[in-house]
Parts: C-alpha cells; structure tokens; sequence
C-alpha cells in the first residue's frame, strides 16, 4: 500500500514523506510495529465502553491525501467481534475516496466463510485489495507433540507460523517488492521478509483443506461456535457480561467482564 500510493504521488509531482494508515487502536501489536517499522503514521480509531470495533464514520474522517489505505479486522483479539467491512468500502465509494483496504482475516478468514456464509467481508468488495488469514489458529495448524526420550517426555514440532495474503489483482503488489530466485534450479518469485525456513507448516494446512475441505471446516466451526454460546451462557447466568458476539457474528470465543454492582474484585491473577 506504501509503494503504490508513493508511486502515484511522484507520479502527480506531490511529496510522499508522510504516509498514515488508519485502524482500529485494538489491532494486533503486528500492525504497529509495521507501521513504525516501515515508518507509516499510525491513525487510530478508539475503542470506547461499549464499542470494541472500528467505527466506519470515523474511519472515514481520519482520511487525507497520505492515507495509504485501511486496515479492518475480521475478528479482534480482544472481542473476536467482526468489524464492519463492508461499511467502510460503502463510505469509500460514497464519497468517492481512492483508498484501499486490507482485510487482517487473522482469525476469522477460517470461520466466517464456514459459519456466516452471507457476511460480506471479502474481495466481495471493490475496495477490498488484500487479505490475511492465519492458518495456525482456526486453520487448524495448530501445535502437536511426539514421544521423546525420558529427559524430553515431549518435543513440539514446527507447526505453527504458517500464514497467507491474497491480493485481488497482481497489481496491488508492486513488481519492484518480488524477488525472483533460482536457488533450487528453477525461477521462484519470492515476497518476504525472510528466505530459507522449513516447509512442515505448509504441508500441515495442505493436508488439512485436502482432508476436510469445505464440510470438514464447517462441521468444525459450527461445533466451536456452538461450545461458545453455551460456554457464554452458562457464564452469563454466574452473573458476567459477555462482551463477545453469539451465535457466529464473531469468532467462536467468550470475552467477559464481572459486573461491577454485584461488588466482586477479580482479575486474570485471582486464584
């Protein structure tokens, strides 16, 4: 998103020194250290008491002409709420702004195709350009251990850590950003931070979309979100607030908070 949106400011003869991202301030720490990373001002929508996701119309006012584009989340850490997706693009195209966005499907790119079918999020949207989805959490990538030796009863394997981004087009991916190698004998176009790594994660999600495929994820996601609004149920009548959706408008977790009227003090250290 930097690169293009530089590249269109030389083009038109405009300073491209001051680049800004908009987000939600309860993104996952990654996208913050991108930004600082890649030097990229970070513009936070915040959360507030009783709303724990982006608001579109706010989003919307953050924009200005070194905005390189708009991070959603579909599934928050805090929350596992869905942010409203398609909300922004339809300001965007309302009023007719030239900003992307990308999808940060961390979480929810395995459980909302599966479980919400009609939840419109995706390239759906005209002005969705790019999603990620992480395999090693509701892509079942997820970490096993194998028999060791007495001094190590159990060795992890190396799993977890797999991820993916799609594009819409190839070009929302600037050529200049790919590297082609021929390391192994043949061309290979490369688009990382890192090169040499071990493949057991990507055979781990392959052998997973082959063995359950779309029945399979889905059998899978509805059990969860069903375990999920029993599990908040039950909570709820033990007196907490559930902060979290039900019933699949988000991530198949319970997020919860003591009522503060009934006067128990407890935090993640009480035993």
């Amino acid at each position: 998103m930097k690169k293009l949106w530089k590249n269109k400011r030389k083009a038109e003869g405009k300073p491209c020194d001051n680049p800004n991202i908009i987000m939600n301030s309860a993104v996952q720490v990654c996208w913050e250290k991108a930004a600082r990373y890649f030097e990229v001002e970070e513009r936070f929508v915040y959360c507030t008491e009783d709303r724990f996701v982006i608001d579109p119309k706010e989003a919307i006012e953050l924009i200005d002409e070194n905005t390189i584009g708009i991070c959603a989340i579909l599934g928050t850490t805090y929350t596992g709420e869905y942010e409203d997706i398609k909300a922004i693009n339809d300001l965007l195209e309302e009023k007719n702004l030239d900003v992307p966005i990308h999808v940060d499907a961390a979480s929810g790119g395995f459980v909302a195709p599966f479980v919400n079918p009609n939840l419109i999020w995706d390239f759906r949207l005209p002005k969705v350009v790019s999603i990620n989805v992480s395999g090693h959490k509701y892509g079942l990538v997820l970490v096993t251990t194998i028999p060791g030796n007495v001094s190590t009863p159990l060795t992890p394997n190396s799993y977890p850590g797999v991820g993916w981004v799609v594009w819409r087009d190839p070009k929302y991916l600037p050529e200049d950003l790919i590297f082609n190698i021929n390391y192994l004998g043949a061309d290979q176009a490369s688009f990382t931070l890192n090169f040499s790594r071990g493949a057991s994660q990507i055979i781990g999600q392959y052998y997973q979309m082959i063995r359950l495929g779309k029945r399979g994820y889905r059998s899978i996601m509805l059990n969860l979100t069903r375990t999920a609004d029993y599990l908040a149920a039950n909570l709820e009548e033990l007196g907490f607030i559930i902060l979290s959706e039900k019933s699949g408008a988000g991530l198949p977790l319970v997020a919860l908070r003591m009522d503060e009227d009934l006067g128990k003090q407890y935090d993640e250290f009480a035993m």
